[in-house]
């Protein structure tokens, strides 16, 4: 069997290490006897030396079942023989073996509670029999050698809670990385959620408006219905390259980089694209009074996505909600960008906007870092008002560009 296997073995078998080296502690005691150990025994091992070595030897097996019982009744045993008369010195390295369990196993105060009024009373009792004084040199190394056996117990104990500890943070990092991991999954899901929510309800609205006017010229006006199937089909082609583009996205494989990817299959979109959604909702009927307040300017990627996707959804809900008619003011100042959207609110179709559209435009202006409102005004209009930051480019010499 190879050696890791065997320390394996013994690590899952405590009892039978524990066996072993009480077997160990008994052999050399007896040897020891046997020998006469330079006259501190007669040489002959007798009753009390058997009661002495069965001591010690249920001391060392019992240590790991229980460690502070197991000390107190091994010194109290040493302190017996003491008294009697009997020399004990196979007791030592017992109590020093059982010291380490306690002071290993406890902690640092309750260890010390214990090992040192054991010291002290064996120090005492022993220097008294050997001298009739409270002071006995020879006696010193009892002292010291449970002192040092209730060191080494203590410094495996630190050990041991440190590399515990250590683990545990470990493992507190792990579970944070996975609910970091899992945090970004529901943000990514939200974020596709919300795309697919601009994409297809702007479109679907003037699909839905087109398909009405073809309904109501079919009839009568038949060359008019072309141009309404004509917006519906421009409409179609445009809904799907955009869900082509954010499923592309989705399908492409982690290992892929920013390098490779294919900035066609990229679902972004600005203010760029706007002209072609008020052209798109002009087509349906929506008259869109169109002002730009300050020079125009490349803004920061999350902010154009953003104030695009605002205007987007709030010039189809004017259109879905208003009279027909909605007035667009992009301002650009020295550090954001503000949005304005007013239209009338048609009073058949109400005043209350539901479903997700707002709530979309809100998170998309809070992941930017802006600001976002929407209400009905008393004047029977609804505005939508977004400020997003987005500080003009410095140049080197401090001056706006």
């Amino acid at each position: 069997m190879e050696p890791t296997a065997v320390r394996r073995w013994m690590s899952r078998h405590p009892l039978f290490q524990d066996v072993v080296l009480a077997g160990v502690i008994v052999a050399f005691g007896a040897a020891g006897e046997l020998s006469g150990m330079r006259g501190q025994t007669d040489g002959v091992i007798t009753t009390r030396d058997v009661l002495v070595l069965a001591v010690a030897a249920l001391a060392v097996v019992t240590r790991r079942w229980r460690p502070s019982l197991a000390l107190v009744a091994t010194a109290v045993a040493a302190a017996v023989f003491i008294l009697v008369g009997v020399r004990t010195p196979v007791l030592v390295p017992a109590i020093g073996i059982v010291t380490y369990t306690v002071t290993s196993r406890v902690d640092r105060r309750t260890g010390l509670a214990l090992a040192g009024p054991v010291a002290a009373c064996l120090y005492l009792l022993d220097a008294f029999a050997s001298t009739g004084t409270a002071w006995s040199p020879q006696s010193l190394g009892l002292v010291a050698w449970i002192g040092m056996t209730a060191a080494a117990g203590d410094a495996v104990r630190s050990r041991r809670a440190y590399v515990h500890e250590v683990e545990e943070r470990a493992r507190r990092a792990e579970q944070t990385r996975e609910e970091e991991a899992a945090r970004r999954v529901i943000q990514e899901r939200v974020r596709i959620a919300r795309e697919l929510h601009d994409v297809v309800a702007h479109h679907i609205a003037v699909i839905n408006v087109q398909a009405g006017a073809a309904g109501h010229v079919l009839e009568r006006h038949p060359e008019q219905a072309g141009q309404a199937l004509s917006h519906i089909r421009d409409a179609c082609a445009t809904v799907l390259d955009e869900l082509a583009s954010i499923v592309g996205v989705l399908r492409q494989s982690e290992d892929d980089t920013a390098d490779t990817a294919d900035p066609a299959t990229e679902p972004v979109r600005g203010l760029a694209h706007l002209t072609a959604v008020v052209d798109a909702l002009a087509a349906a009927g929506l008259t869109v009074e169109r002002t730009q307040l300050g020079q125009a300017r490349e803004l920061p990627a999350v902010v154009d996505l953003a104030a695009y996707r605002i205007l987007q959804e709030s010039l189809t809900n004017a259109h879905k909600h208003g009279t027909g008619t909605a007035h667009l003011t992009i301002t650009y100042t020295a550090d954001s960008i503000a949005l304005d959207v007013a239209n009338p609110t048609a009073a058949e179709r109400g005043r209350t906007r539901s479903g997700y559209g707002i709530l979309g435009m809100k998170e998309r202006a809070a992941a930017a870092g802006g600001t976002f409102q929407a209400q009905a005004q008393p004047d029977g209009r609804f505005t939508v008002h977004a400020e997003l930051p987005a500080p003009a480019a410095k140049t080197r010499t401090g001056q706006q560009t």
